[in-house]
């Protein structure tokens, strides 16, 4: 085989095994969580920011993710060589199905109003009633914690 003829099948070979590595745009809500199946093993998870989405591994060929607040962020999932066997961009969403927003003076709360309204965290809030919010959901996780 003539090099020229080597270098063009280790280039094919390299995007073919990009293109496997990569998965298309996954979207996941605020406060829901979708399973990702890995095909392969997986041996380590990175996450590009936990502030937008979390991540939880049932198994090496199964793991779960959770959205936190609405943005954007990457995961990427190595195999024990090293390799990347699945990449992909986590959007999430927020779920604006059952949110209202009350606008009192050019001020905003929002409200979640499924079955009954209560005020839920909303970027762009009337800034006392998010901090306010913010506090008590802290408080609440502490709890749950034990911390």
């Amino acid at each position: 085989m003539s090099i020229l003829t080597k270098s063009c099948a280790l280039a094919l070979a390299g995007s073919l095994l990009a293109a496997t590595a990569a998965a298309g745009q996954l979207s996941v809500e605020t406060n829901k969580t979708v399973p990702v199946r890995i095909k392969g093993a997986a041996a380590s998870i990175v996450l590009g920011n936990k502030n937008v989405a979390d991540v939880a591994v049932h198994s090496e060929n199964l793991i779960f993710i959770t959205g936190k607040s609405f943005g954007t962020t990457n995961l990427m999932v190595f195999n024990k060589a090293g390799d990347q066997i699945y990449s992909t961009d986590v959007v999430v969403t927020l779920n604006s199905a059952n949110l209202v927003t009350v606008n009192r003076s050019g001020q905003n709360y929002t409200y979640d109003c499924a079955p009954e309204c209560r005020p839920v965290i909303s970027i762009g809030d009337q800034t006392d009633y998010f901090g306010a919010l913010s506090e008590q959901h802290q408080n609440v996780q502490e709890m749950n914690t034990g911390n």
